[in-house]
């Protein structure tokens, strides 16, 4: 018999690329006062006994674990090279401090390329004192572990580029997807909760758009599902809400699920 746990999930951000609000924007999204249309750059937190760990370390990270109250943090799994999924790992320099040892990064060799490019210093061999300092593991679609858990590197396309969703016993977390074949939908069977980017709802060329990741929730059937990586152009929380068949709700900021690991 398979010994389940449960394990807990925090949205650290649900926004796209540049955030809720944007930069210099008046529409009714950015202008909200709606707490669930102020959206950090996407990420989650997930919590399993004796482990804690990130997917992705975008700009607002330090801001996502000074809100989240992150103490202790045992690694980051990085689901590809983009600036809004790795820009903050600069911070990372708190928890080399706390555990006084290099960051257990889990990622692609392409990611490390890019990391390489992006913190150069990080990887020098006489370092500043005080640059953040990685420990590099490198990821294949497929099974790989971390500390006594087993998890699913699940490969999706987002444009041309290669992006790795992640599975925990029955949740999924998928973000920048617009293409997914079928063996890797097969891996996505029997779900509790797939966590799923959905960008607006006009056609976009490298994010599934509400149709697209509706259609997508359809075919893998999971009980519940969650959109995440939402642009302002989404429109507002309560009212994209209304939209939304039953099961499926709009991620915010500070949402939290529980889920079950079966190891």
């Amino acid at each position: 018999m398979k010994n389940t746990q449960k394990g807990k999930l925090t949205f650290l951000g649900s926004g796209t690329s540049q955030g809720v609000p944007v930069i210099a924007c008046a529409c009714p999204t950015c202008c909200s006062p709606n707490p669930k249309d102020q959206r950090l750059r996407a990420s989650v937190l997930i919590e399993l006994p004796e482990l804690t760990l990130t997917i992705d370390a975008g700009p607002d990270f330090r801001q996502q674990m000074l809100r989240a109250k992150v103490k202790q943090l045992d690694a980051i799994l990085l689901t590809h090279e983009h600036k809004d999924h790795i820009a903050g790992l600069d911070d990372i320099r708190a928890f080399n401090y706390q555990r006084k040892a290099d960051f257990p990064i889990y990622c692609t060799a392409k990611v490390e390329q890019a990391l390489r490019r992006e913190f150069y210093y990080a990887f020098d061999e006489n370092p500043y004192p005080g640059a953040p300092r990685f420990e590099i593991h490198h990821l294949e679609v497929g099974t790989f572990q971390v500390a006594n858990y087993e998890i699913d590197a699940i490969e999706v396309w987002h444009h041309q580029m290669q992006v790795l969703g992640f599975r925990f016993g029955k949740l999924a977390y998928i973000t920048d997807a617009k293409t997914v074949t079928a063996l890797e939908k097969s891996r996505l069977k029997d779900l509790d909760i797939l966590i799923i980017n959905s960008l607006h709802q006009n056609p976009h060329p490298s994010h599934f758009n509400l149709t697209e990741a509706l259609e997508f929730i359809d075919e893998i059937k999971p009980k519940r599902s969650y959109l995440t990586h939402i642009s302002h152009l989404f429109g507002l929380h309560d009212e994209v809400s209304k939209l939304l068949p039953p099961h499926t709700q709009l991620a915010f900021d500070g949402l939290q699920l529980t889920f079950n690991y079966s190891a």
